[in-house]
């Protein structure tokens, strides 16, 4: 990925990011208004609700559409921040500013020797892609905090660390950026901080007020969304006579009937399979350069997100900023799965909202655009994997000369692991 680089080429980022995020603020807010579903709903009516309960003293027990971890209060409460607004109004310029501050580390990150910018422009060309939605949901805030995580981890994994167990408590996700630590102190370091920072945060989220990790059940009980890769299966048996339905569960579209359960659970076994893999790499992987890190952070979710019963619209929102991370490094081996995800995004607008009602009715264009918009991700995930595994095990081809990382998480000293 080639951009421009130095003063001009970072006022022209910081100028197609203003316009952008003006556009959607402009369509959040409905100046414009977007074709198919109100995707604002979620803030004004269902995190809204969510905010009512919270302020009582207590998680939303009784509503099974909340199926997030503990930390996920603190962005539903976030308005509150910003007083003078009204809800949701408040919640969309705390995205915005959310958004600004990746572009801000990214631009920052980029400045460094052995950086570029190419992080920072994905960012500003990948939010957009996905239309009103990404900031319609947390997820951008998530993933603010784990943009802060990887590139502090550079030089403070315990910063690392604390950062994704936070991360962690507000949407579970975040704990994949640890995968990738450099053996040695890096790797204790980085856990040790997050073991602690985990368990301390839970431990005030459970005292502070009842039904902090209900959230357990209600994910459990989850069936398969119509936007997972599995649920492919059913959109084309749909063409062939097959006898199910499109069901509102739990917040969203799912399927239901034969075999559907089934499908399910090998979904499931997937993501079991992918954990596997993941072990095996950690295990296997000697090589860590500063890029390490984020390039297997990257590879993981992208294969926890494609092995996923249920991948959302704004769940896009997760590998683009990882991938944006892995493109501040000039050595990181994630440019081709980085385009392939900017391209997923773009086909995702197209999805939803544009296009839901075509994926509800799994007509040919609903089809096509799940089966497009999903390869696209399964293509991104395995190139990642195989280019994280070349990158890192000892045998494995080598197409590129990594920059090594000592164990303390230092750039520029050799690294030697047992």
């Amino acid at each position: 990925m080639t951009v421009r680089t130095g003063a001009s080429g970072r006022g022209l980022s910081l100028a197609a990011w203003g316009l952008t995020r003006a556009v959607l603020l402009l369509c959040v807010f409905k100046v414009f208004t977007v074709p198919g579903p109100d995707v604002t709903s979620d803030v004004s009516v269902i995190y809204r609700g969510w905010y009512e309960v919270l302020r009582t003293g207590s998680y939303p027990l009784d509503d099974v559409t909340w199926q997030y971890p503990p930390g996920a209060a603190l962005a539903v409460l976030s308005p509150d921040l910003l007083p003078f607004l009204e809800y949701a109004s408040a919640f969309f310029v705390l995205a915005l500013l959310c958004d600004a501050l990746v572009l801000g580390l990214l631009l920052y990150a980029g400045g460094r020797p052995g950086t570029r910018d190419a992080g920072a422009w994905l960012w500003v060309v990948g939010v957009p892609l996905l239309g009103p939605t990404v900031y319609a949901r947390y997820d951008l805030m998530v993933t603010a905090v784990a943009v802060a995580a990887l590139l502090a981890g550079v030089r403070h994994p315990r910063v690392l660390g604390a950062l994704a167990a936070f991360g962690a408590l507000l949407k579970v996700w975040p704990a994949l950026l640890l995968v990738g630590t450099a053996r040695g102190r890096a790797t204790r370091r980085s856990w040790s901080a997050a073991a602690v920072t985990a368990a301390v945060l839970g431990l005030v989220a459970a005292l502070a007020a009842p039904g902090a990790f209900a959230f357990l059940t209600f994910q459990r009980d989850r069936g398969l969304e119509i936007e997972s890769l599995g649920a492919l299966v059913f959109h084309v048996a749909r063409q062939f006579g097959w006898q199910g339905a499109v069901e509102l569960r739990y917040g969203s579209m799912e399927f239901s009937g034969p075999h559907v359960a089934l499908v399910s659970t090998l979904a499931l076994a997937l993501s079991v399979l992918a954990f596997g893999w993941l072990l095996v790499w950690r295990l296997r992987a000697r090589t860590f350069a500063v890029h390490t890190p984020a390039d297997a952070a990257f590879t993981a979710v992208l294969l926890f997100t494609v092995t996923s019963r249920v991948i959302s619209p704004q769940y896009l929102v997760w590998p683009l900023g990882v991938a944006a991370v892995c493109l501040v490094f000039r050595g990181s081996r994630m440019v081709l799965p980085a385009c392939l995800v900017l391209v997923a995004t773009a086909v995702t607008l197209l999805e939803f909202p544009l296009g839901f009602a075509h994926v509800v009715a799994s007509d040919a264009q609903g089809v096509a655009l799940m089966a497009v918009r999903n390869g696209l991700l399964a293509a991104a995930a395995s190139v990642a994997a195989l280019r994280l595994w070349r990158d890192t095990v000892p045998g494995a081809r080598r197409v590129i000369t990594a920059e090594r990382i000592s164990p303390a998480g230092r750039p520029d000293t050799p690294a030697s692991a047992p």
